[in-house]
């Protein structure tokens, strides 16, 4: 018994280091197809295993995420199809990056080499917290059923879609974790991942696609979730006994709580049961969230939320409203949205398609000034940053987005925009795009930052982040007048057509010392 209690005590003690993130640390997400879709065959070696993570070695990045899976595996599973595995599906001539993909996993396979096993010893040796990132349910390319994506048992089994046999939205065609054959068969590749590799940690990705249920099934999903994760909590547990150190649980689930929790993800609920270590309120893809409440997550979860690894997502796309174009985040959105989580009390900020080289706005020198100066408290306080409106792109049935945009300007309309901590010195910027439209050149406002007027400053001449904006409206706004937390930014027509479009709207803060 004594020999049983010192283990347990050890693994709790190692466990409660290594969910003490750095206030500078930064977890970064690779997808399955990215690394081997990217790379040359001459690439899949070793050496071009270890490359991979090398990069990543002396950055700011803690953690990497590391996803073996879609409806396929990108390694040789005995439970899901290897995405090598096409039996007649199709490959199109335009999807030259699936077919890099297909061969160069099969040919790693093929010499022996397992890139998450190497990736994750790799991972140790420089200092990095190695994760598999399993998705839960991820319905890309269903708009094609002959698609080399998808896997056999989604393919012969119709039947256990959520809107079995639909040809219709996407997330309709996704699995219904209602029936018990789709959660055992999850469940068997959970425990293949855990039985095959040695990670510090497990996160199922519930926001592959986001929804999991029959349309109007979501609450009593909740209690079929609920169990689900306390059975792969209770193989973790099993997994860390006999490898002598834990092994973590994270999840990804919705922004908002509510949605959470009304899509059958009830985060809130797995963190009071002691089941998760890591929770990632973050988008599903279409648009990064200015305006996650990690607030309201400390207050559902009240002194819980100490025990755990609350982590803001960021995706790499923004949209300023569903319809919209999308465009990458820049170095200066991506810190003001870590400035903003920060400051309502994230722990971790945590990054979902930011793949090397460039994925970003301003390329690859971007990317490396993100990975080597990171986006920790210190550094977005004092560098420039952008603040958004955008909206929630996975809510619950009868939910609001939240999105504030588009507008009309006969409207007056005014923007809520969360800009994280106080500014001492330095300057603020009101961006409002305009929608092309006749006489829009002619169009003025006055426009005030919390009731303290503005002052009209030349258009902004340079376009090609704000897709869908003909015109970029600037105003300087007082410093003096932004406020820590959430700033109301109004604006008024006072000359031109009322029936202007307004199709952005962005804070930018630039700090002095």
């Amino acid at each position: 018994m004594l020999l049983v209690f010192l283990i347990g005590t050890v693994l709790e003690a190692a466990k409660a280091s290594s969910l003490q993130p750095p206030a500078s640390g930064l977890v970064i997400n690779e997808d399955d197809s990215h690394f081997f879709g990217f790379r040359t065959a001459d690439q899949m070696t070793r050496e071009g295993l270890l490359a991979f993570v090398d990069q990543y070695a002396g950055t700011r990045v803690s953690h990497l995420f590391l996803c073996p899976n879609a409806m396929k595996a990108s390694f040789a599973s005995k439970v899901f199809d290897p995405i090598w595995r096409i039996d007649g599906q199709e490959v199109l001539e335009s999807e030259s990056v699936a077919r890099t993909w297909i061969d160069n996993a099969r040919l790693l396979d093929e010499r022996g080499l397992d890139p998450y096993a190497v990736w994750i010893a790799r991972c140790r040796e420089k200092g990095i917290s190695p994760w598999l990132s399993m998705r839960m349910n991820d319905v890309h390319n269903v708009d094609n059923p002959k698609s080399y994506i998808h896997g056999s048992f989604w393919v012969k089994h119709p039947d256990y879609w959520r809107v079995p046999g639909s040809t219709g939205a996407w997330v309709d065609r996704a699995f219904d974790y209602g029936i018990p054959e789709v959660r055992e068969y999850h469940m068997r590749f959970v425990r293949e991942l855990l039985e095959r590799y040695d990670p510090d940690g497990l996160e199922l990705d519930w926001m592959r696609f986001g929804y999991h249920f029959k349309p109007g099934h979501e609450a009593e999903g909740r209690e079929i979730l609920d169990q689900f994760m306390r059975d792969v909590r209770a193989l973790t547990k099993q997994c860390a006994a006999e490898r002598g150190h834990p092994i973590l649980l994270g999840a990804r689930v919705p922004t908002h709580p509510d949605a959470a929790r009304g899509l059958g993800m009830d985060g809130a609920a797995w963190v009071h049961e002691g089941l998760v270590d890591m929770l990632v309120p973050t988008p599903f893809w279409a648009t990064t969230d200015f305006d996650i409440p990690i607030e309201l997550w400390r207050e559902r979860l009240g002194d819980d939320a100490k025990k755990i690894v609350l982590a803001a997502g960021g995706e790499i796309l923004l949209r300023p409203y569903p319809a919209a174009k999308a465009v990458e985040n820049d170095i200066e959105s991506a810190r003001g949205f870590a400035a903003g989580a920060w400051h309502r009390g994230a722990d971790q900020i945590y990054l979902f398609n930011y793949m090397d080289p460039g994925p970003m706005a301003g390329g690859v020198d971007a990317y490396k000034a993100l990975l080597n100066e990171g986006l920790g408290i210190e550094v977005v306080s004092r560098l420039p940053r952008r603040h958004l409106a955008t909206y929630r792109d996975t809510v619950a049935p009868g939910m609001s987005n939240d999105a504030q945009l588009p507008r009309k300007a006969s409207d007056a309309p005014s923007f809520r925009i969360y800009t994280g901590p106080a500014l001492v010195k330095g300057h603020v910027t009101f961006r409002v795009g305009l929608a092309a439209m006749d006489g829009v050149a002619d169009a003025k406002f006055d426009a005030n930052l919390n009731d303290a007027a503005c002052t009209v400053l030349p258009d902004l001449d340079k376009l090609d982040m704000y897709p869908g904006v003909a015109r970029m409206l600037q105003f300087d706004c007082p410093a003096s007048a932004l406020k820590p937390g959430y700033n109301t930014v109004g604006v008024k027509l006072t000359g031109g057509p009322g029936d202007a479009q307004l199709v952005w709207a962005e804070i930018r803060i630039v700090p002095e010392a």
